[in-house]
């Protein structure tokens, strides 16, 4: 280890900055790659959002605690990619995540010059289509629609003429529709086209369950739904109603909601008549008789109706006066009645049960006042029949995803990471080869001391030096020449020069 120190504090300053440049720069690129691994995955669900509906669609998705991205200006979704089929639904409950209509009467700005009639009237008929479709999606419960018109061909006789039809298929099941909705759309798709009438409209849904036209459509709720749909749709809106009370107060994941309602799905009418304890005089008769008479103290002839009844008997014994007077009154009496009819409209509530689950993570007094709390907004009656469960339980715990290979995305930046590592690791150890070359004494080349005159490159492959005149042995030896300093120093410096000089010699020889 002292070694490894010395040498590193005797290495050069410039060869200390290489190695401090490069030990940065694969730190960088470590905890980049660390990063990029770790970092959650974000996956379009949305795109062609309509900016009015995005502050729905980030409430529904913070009520389930799902991380999103917003992207394109607000008109694109992005979710974490584990956590996608969550989204959906999540937003399928609220009536959101349809995607945007195809293109409508924007397609006349692309149509080109010299165009046919029957291309513009395929044009016009592809644009009304996507009109059409944009409008469905706006109305609260479909998330996506799909048009398909038949346009009206006229003829000069009425028989022979086609008239226009239409095939609406909406995304999703229709009992996610308002009461009434339908009948709404079957309406607007036929006002849209000219000579269409609401009758040769067809709507189905995603199973394929005609849903228009079916009975008179006149219902309150949808059209041609069944019992099960009816309650299917109350009990899905009411769960989503508590549920979503329920994440807002304890978080995500604490606590659920199940929903078992019984509805009364007939359209009754109700005829009801109701006496009233006392009657009204409306018709009463009523007599009085009244006899009023005098007379003196003899008897006055004989018995008889001569002698008894007035007015007849104009003479008498006893000489009195006598007054008879008669009243009669009718009055009609009444019994007094009330005669009510009322038509009871569908989907009354007849029975009720609400089962409520909740982590054994919530202390027991929160517990005791969610129960209170679910129950008044549900509506629960207990006179009605309606019944309701709760029970704290250990809830599982998510279970998190093993880290498996490689993803295909990385591939490309830990590629490019990699190349750029050994191309660092390359340049420091040739830079740490060439600084110490730098520091090594090269001796002098023997070969150009004892080269005193010009050999043929023969003799010097072969190693002979004989000399051409045997007398030069005898000379006394030279001194040295400051010209082979100069070429040593040359050699060294541009030693590539020197060799390409070299090959001249030997090319010319």
């Amino acid at each position: 280890m002292p070694s490894f120190v010395s040498n590193l504090a005797a290495m050069p300053a410039r060869t200390k900055a290489v190695m401090a440049v490069a030990a940065v720069a694969i730190i960088a690129i470590t905890f980049f790659m660390l990063k990029l691994a770790t970092a959650p995955s974000y996956s379009t669900v949305m795109t062609g959002v309509d900016p009015a509906e995005t502050g729905k669609i980030t409430a529904a998705l913070d009520e389930r605690g799902i991380p999103y991205q917003l992207r394109s200006n607000g008109t694109a979704l992005a979710v974490d990619a584990s956590q996608t089929a969550q989204a959906r639904v999540a937003l399928a409950e609220q009536g959101l995540g349809g995607t945007a209509g195809g293109k409508g009467f924007e397609l006349f700005d692309e149509q080109k010059l010299g165009a046919s009639d029957f291309q513009n009237k395929v044009t016009y008929q592809r644009a009304l289509e996507g009109e059409i479709t944009r409008t469905l999606s706006n109305v609260q419960g479909v998330n996506g629609a799909q048009v398909q018109l038949v346009m009206p061909e006229d003829d000069l006789f009425a028989d022979s003429a086609t008239p226009a039809s239409a095939a609406v298929m909406l995304d999703g099941s229709g009992d996610m529709l308002e009461p009434g909705a339908v009948r709404g759309i079957a309406q607007l798709v036929s006002s849209s086209v000219k000579g269409l009438k609401s009758d040769k409209v067809t709507i189905t849904d995603s199973s394929g369950q005609l849903l228009w036209p079916q009975g008179d459509g006149g219902t309150g709720g949808t059209a041609g739904a069944t019992k099960q749909a009816a309650e299917a749709s109350y009990e899905r809106g009411l769960e989503a109603n508590l549920n979503a009370m329920l994440a807002r107060t304890l978080g995500p994941g604490k606590a659920q909601v199940q929903v078992n309602a019984d509805l009364n799905v007939d359209k009754t009418t109700l005829n009801k008549l109701e006496y009233a304890k006392r009657g009204t005089p409306l018709k009463e008769t009523e007599e009085n008789e009244r006899l009023r008479g005098g007379g003196g103290g003899g008897a006055a002839g004989a018995a008889g109706t001569g002698a008894n009844i007035p007015n007849y008997a104009q003479g008498g014994a006893g000489g009195g006066n006598s007054n008879y007077q008669r009243e009669s009154r009718t009055t009609d009496l009444g019994v007094d009645k009330t005669v009510s009819k009322t038509e009871v409209a569908p989907g009354t509530v007849e029975k009720l049960n609400l089962a409520l689950m909740v982590d054994k993570t919530v202390p027991a007094a929160t517990f005791a006042q969610l129960q209170k709390t679910v129950q008044a907004a549900a509506g629960l009656d207990t006179q009605r029949g309606d019944a309701f469960q709760a029970a704290q339980l250990a809830f599982a715990k998510p279970v998190e995803p093993k880290a498996g290979p490689v993803p295909m995305a990385l591939l490309g930046p830990l590629k490019w990471a990699g190349i750029g590592l050994a191309t660092l690791l390359f340049l420091l150890f040739m830079i740490r080869h060439l600084r110490k070359r730098e520091g090594e004494t090269l001796a002098e080349p023997a070969w150009l001391t004892q080269i005193e005159e010009p050999v043929s490159l023969a003799a010097l492959e072969s190693g002979n030096r004989m000399p051409a005149d045997p007398g030069l042995d005898m000379l006394p030896p030279r001194t040295p020449d400051t010209d082979l300093n100069k070429l040593d120093q040359l050699m060294d410096r541009e030693p590539e020069r020197v060799a390409a000089q070299v090959r001249q010699w030997m090319s010319e020889d």
